[in-house]
């Protein structure tokens, strides 16, 4: 399983991360909160983490391939959710 962390620095991860999980929980299985949420695709997995300065991303996946698709995927929806506000978004692969 590959996986990498973007650890993203903003006041709003609670609304971002809320925001994602009720996007994609039309088509997908989602579980969240106001500080943790979860995302399951297809076949890799998202997991959000607010904090009051930061929301940490994981996302998981059974190849390098696929997760860098899911990475992409993910940072785009984020971006398109914060427009207001520039994120960075640095994948660090573990």
């Amino acid at each position: 399983m590959a996986e990498a962390v973007a650890v993203i620095a903003t006041p709003n991860g609670s609304k971002y991360l809320q925001q994602l999980c009720k996007h994609w929980s039309h088509k997908l299985e989602t579980e969240f909160d106001a500080v943790r949420g979860r995302v399951n695709f297809e076949v890799a997995a998202a997991h959000f983490a607010a904090a009051t300065d930061a929301l940490t991303v994981t996302v998981a996946a059974p190849d390098a391939t696929t997760l860098e698709s899911i990475e992409a995927v993910v940072a785009s929806h984020l971006q398109r959710f914060a427009f207001r506000e520039p994120l960075g978004i640095d994948w660090v692969r573990g």
